[in-house]
């Protein structure tokens, strides 16, 4: 015989015919606290403080900022964050606390919170681009065509036209309209180990394990003038000349496996000058614009566990850094992505002359830098990150430096922070497009994020189960894609600092991988290109 359960019990009834239980339960969830909203610029308060229900939403303390800072007309995105006390006894712990739901869930609710609802709860504020990157989540097309592995690959600055290097000895350009082959470039006699666009697309050179330098047309796949010979082994890395500072005809300088950095005229077709102060390897070239000194700076870090800055006008040294333990492999500047796109900027906007696109890529490089100088991060096989600020403090020595190193206020120049954390080499790092953060990606199988300003840990991406090789970020800097040796792309939420999207396909290792607008492409070991859209 079945049991019979007793009838369940009557919930008592509020005089406005709520259930009592629910409507204290409600109102025990939902303490107000004092809130002090500031810039994460300059650490300014935006408006007086605030009492707050704890639960207000995130799109609530948006538009009580935008109210407050006087912007209802014209509002802006804003991402919110709480700084956490930092900790001796664990340098790794994260320094700060993401508002992506409420101040109830995201911070009173964390066991790493300082706060309790009596504080005044300090919130930084951090305004976010105006427009959203949509992520990838498909495989538009699968470009082939190579005959040996792809290893290097990048989008032109509009995203209108890509470029490829394999291992076959060409270069590829590809139409994105049509998702088609459009010219092959031949001429290499080793691997075409780099490519790079010259920022406004009238131009692209490659560089390759025959030591030699290419310049391409891009409208019509033919070689601009003679090839650049100079370099007696291959070359490792190219950056051309920032348009804010030569529209006209900016030059581009190439690094090598022989030890010299060669600055090429594209008037002459000739090297204006050789950087010979490495005594090994150079693994990697960037061309800069020293913050508001408003000139060349050229940054180059090798083999010989060295990262030297020299003025790019006369090539004269300005500062060697020598912190690193072993090669240094990477090095990002948080003005990369202005000067990699010069003039152009999510409006589309085409500039109708030199002068007009210099003007440009200045107002867009001055607005980068004019809270922050230009920074520099160098990573090294010794695991760890230095974060450099070379120019806020004063403009650098032209007269040259020694091998003792520069000097700055009477010592030693030092790196404003060490980042690290990664058990093995680091691989690649990047500042994002808005320089507020910093990705590492490292052989130990993971990704790290650092704030770009300081240097400071805020959270570890796990989800590779092998060494992570390329990354690169949207250009509203929300999303961050990842290529890897296990054959797979991930796409990673810095809301959420979790795996947004997992894009599988490759057959292989993927070396390579670039993301502009709403397209990202991919390339590696099993010959192929693709295209991944939303």
């Amino acid at each position: 015989m079945a049991t019979l359960l007793p009838p369940p019990k009557r919930s008592k009834i509020h005089h406005d015919g709520a259930e009592i239980d629910k409507v204290e339960k409600k109102a025990a969830l939902a303490p107000n606290v004092i809130v002090q909203f500031v810039s994460e610029d300059d650490g300014k308060p935006l408006a007086p403080p605030v009492n707050l229900p704890a639960d207000f939403a995130h799109q609530g303390l948006e538009s009580l900022v935008n109210k407050l800072s006087r912007q209802e007309d014209d509002p802006v995105p804003f991402a919110f964050h709480v700084i956490l006390p930092s900790s001796e006894a664990v340098p790794t712990a994260p320094t700060r606390i993401r508002i992506a739901t409420s101040i109830e869930k995201d911070v009173l609710s964390s066991p790493l919170c300082p706060y309790s609802t009596e504080d005044v709860i300090t919130i930084q504020c951090a305004p976010q681009s105006v427009f959203r990157v949509r992520p990838a989540t498909r495989c538009s097309s699968t470009l082939s065509g190579h005959s040996s592995p792809i290893l290097c690959a990048s989008f032109s600055p509009t995203g209108r036209s890509l470029a490829t290097g394999s291992g076959d000895t060409t270069a590829r350009l590809w139409n994105l309209s049509t998702e088609t082959p459009s010219h092959v470039l031949s001429g290499h006699k080793g691997w075409v180990l780099c490519v790079e666009w010259e920022a406004r697309e009238r131009k692209l050179a490659t560089g390759g394990h025959d030591g030699r330098v290419y310049i391409w047309d891009p409208r019509s796949g033919k070689a601009i003038g003679n090839v650049l010979k100079g370099h007696s082994k291959w070359v490792t890395s190219l950056a051309w000349e920032p348009i804010h500072i030569n529209a006209t005809n900016p030059r581009l300088a190439s690094s090598s496996k022989d030890g010299t950095v060669r600055v090429w005229s594209m008037i002459t077709r000739a090297s204006e000058y050789v950087l010979g102060g490495h005594t090994a390897s150079v693994n990697v070239v960037k061309w800069g614009g020293g913050g508001q000194l408003d000139r060349g700076i050229l940054y180059t870090a090798g083999s010989d566990r060295c990262v030297r800055v020299w003025d790019a006008d006369n090539g004269r040294l300005l500062h060697v850094l020598k912190d690193h333990a072993h090669w240094v492999t990477t090095l990002t500047l948080n003005t990369d992505f202005v000067l990699r796109t010069g003039p152009y900027d999510y409006t589309g906007k085409e500039p109708s002359s030199d002068a007009e696109a210099q003007s440009l890529a200045s107002a867009r490089y001055k607005a980068l830098t004019a809270t922050t100088p230009e920074l520099l991060i160098s990573g090294s096989d010794d695991h760890t990150l230095f974060l450099w600020d070379l120019f806020s403090l004063s403009p650098p020595a032209s007269t040259g430096s020694t091998d003792e190193g520069s000097r700055a206020s009477g010592g030693k120049l030092k790196p404003q922070a060490r980042l690290t954390g990664h058990q093995r080499q680091v691989s690649h790092v990047v500042f994002s497009p808005d320089g507020r953060w910093v990705a590492s990606a490292s052989w130990d199988n993971s990704l790290r994020l650092w704030e770009g300003r300081t240097g400071k840990y805020i959270a570890t991406l796990r989800g590779h189960i092998a060494p992570v090789y390329r990354l690169a970020w949207s250009a509203d800097s929300r999303l961050l894609i990842s290529a890897s040796k296990d054959s797979t792309l991930k796409i990673w939420d810095l809301k959420t600092y979790k795996l947004k999207t997992d894009l599988p396909g490759h057959t292989d290792e993927v070396y390579c991988v670039d993301f502009v607008a709403d397209k990202v492409v991919s390339g590696g070991r099993d010959c192929v290109v693709k295209i991944w859209k939303n």
